[in-house]
């Protein structure tokens, strides 16, 4: 019946101690299995009343009783063998046949009994004949006919030495211990074939490689064979190459010669030439001295022609001064105080567009602006916010208002024009600090932009008076571009601001 495992794997106390027994031999250095010897002096262990057995359990496995002798050698493969014939066996005898260091190991699963039971079961095939006759009676009967052919002291030639030297440890048979020497023989003799065989594979595989590496060197010689005579026509045609050069550069040398005497007659021709030019130099300089005294004259006589039509011009401007007086005198015209885009500012009046012929073109120059506001009478309009976000953006938009209109007081106040600054409604403020002196704030309606504004204030303008409109957006400049505006980039203004 199958045995449960036990909770560990450590070997109960008298199959680590089995009887108080002290070895015969050191496993380690020989290989061979455990014998027992008395612990103690003066103790007999073919004694039946100290072994607890009849007279044939100390009789000697070949029959013949007396002293027990020592154990043989056994070779590593028949040890393992014999182990693991006896671990196989264990669980068939009964509990009361196991000697009691083996009871707990006999417990132990198949695939560990062998590996952790290994010492003690061979130190109990060696002590306890009886209990080898019960190990050896299980394995005969799992053996068959080879078990019965090693009882009889035969080996057959065709089985595995290993299995017949266990077979024979186990019963004993009579010769047994010439199987065992015959089954180390044959191991040790196996190893020398495997060693001889390796020897030779080794041999083999160098031979191959001595093949290989002769076959590689073939190819290689050919191969340098061939850039031999590769390299041999090539040193050839550079030693014809080399003549061909040779001769080029004998030519090349006789014509550098040549070229050299072409150049000192040049040099001569040249240096006659300079000399005369040098002359003609000379004498060109000294026309132009006399057409520099020349013109000092001619500039004398203009200035003083300018000087009279100077005079002129006061004298006309003077007189249509004069009439413009008596005229507005006449006409009884008194002074305007309100501008058209006071008007616009006031009441955002609709007006018809009336296309008017352009007076200015676009211009890219900043110094534009300044010859702008230099005209009598100009009128700047400043887009607001399309200034400030280009010039000020990491500002909020009351210090962008507040630096712009701020800006626009000091170029007011210097040119005199008048200023407007539009600004989107959307963005009114309550509150705000007056404009200075020359600048008009305004804020687009609710549903009206700026643009629009900038458009209405440019349309109430009278034609003839210069308006500059400041705004870096393309469809503001073309709209007042087709009124008579001159359109001009945020650029300009911030660079304008920049400077004063």
């Amino acid at each position: 019946m199958p045995r449960a495992e036990p909770s560990d794997d450590r070997l109960p106390e008298e199959a680590a101690q089995p009887a108080r027994v002290e070895r015969a031999g050191d496993p380690g250095r020989d290989g061979g299995i455990d014998v027992p010897r008395p612990a103690e002096a003066g103790t007999d262990p073919t004694d039946p009343e100290r072994a607890g057995g009849d007279s044939a359990d100390r009789t000697r496995a070949d029959g013949e009783p007396g002293d027990r002798e020592p154990e043989p050698t056994l070779p590593e493969p028949v040890r393992a063998r014999i182990v693991s014939l006896a671990a196989a066996a264990l669980p068939t005898l009964p509990s009361d046949e196991l000697p009691p260091p083996l009871r707990r190991v006999a417990k132990f699963a198949p695939n560990r009994r062998a590996r952790l039971g290994g010492g003690p079961i061979a130190t109990q095939l060696a002590a306890d004949p009886l209990f080898r006759q019960r190990v050896a009676s299980r394995v005969l009967a799992e053996a068959g006919e080879l078990g019965s052919v090693v009882v009889s002291g035969a080996s057959p030639a065709a089985a595995d030495p290993v299995e017949v030297a266990a077979l024979a440890y186990l019963t004993r048979p009579p010769g047994w211990r010439d199987l065992v020497e015959d089954a180390g023989a044959a191991v040790r003799a196996e190893v020398d074939s495997a060693v001889v065989a390796e020897l030779v594979r080794e041999a083999e595989q160098r031979a191959t490689r001595a093949e290989h590496d002769r076959a590689v060197a073939k190819v290689e010689a050919d191969k340098l064979r061939d850039e031999v005579a590769r390299l041999r026509e090539e040193l050839g045609q550079l030693r014809e190459e080399n003549r061909v050069l040779g001769r080029t550069l004998r030519e090349t040398q006789a014509q550098q010669r040549r070229a050299a005497e072409l150049l000192a007659t040049e040099k001569g021709r040249a240096s006659r030439a300079a000399a005369d030019h040098e002359a003609e130099l000379r004498r060109v300089r000294a026309r132009l001295a006399e057409a520099e005294a020349t013109a000092g004259a001619v500039r004398q006589t203009a200035k003083e022609a300018r000087s009279v039509d100077d005079a002129r011009l006061w004298l006309l401007l003077e007189t249509i001064g004069r009439a413009a007086v008596g005229l507005r005198r006449e006409l009884a015209l008194d002074p305007a105080d309100r501008l058209p885009a006071d008007y616009v500012a006031d009441t955002f009046a609709e007006r018809p567009a009336t296309a008017n012929s352009a007076r200015a073109l676009d211009a890219d120059d900043p110094a534009r602006l300044d010859e702008l506001l230099a005209l009598p009478r100009a009128h700047l309009l400043v887009d607001g916010y399309n200034v400030t976000k280009r010039g000020f953006g990491d500002m909020s938009l009351e210090q962008q208002r507040k630096r712009l209109i701020t800006g626009l007081g000091g170029i007011a106040a210097q040119t005199g024009d008048e200023v407007t600054v539009v600004f989107d409604g959307a963005e009114r403020v309550h509150g705000l600090p007056p404009a200075p002196r020359g600048v008009r704030v305004l804020f687009s309606r609710k549903g009206e932009t700026a643009d629009d504004l900038i458009r209405r204030l440019v349309r109430a303008e009278p034609a003839g008076r210069p308006v500059v409109v400041v705004s870096s957006d393309r469809e503001v400049a073309d709209g007042v571009r087709r009124h008579g505006a001159y359109p001009l980039g945020a650029d300009s203004l911030l660079r304008r601001l920049a400077r004063s």
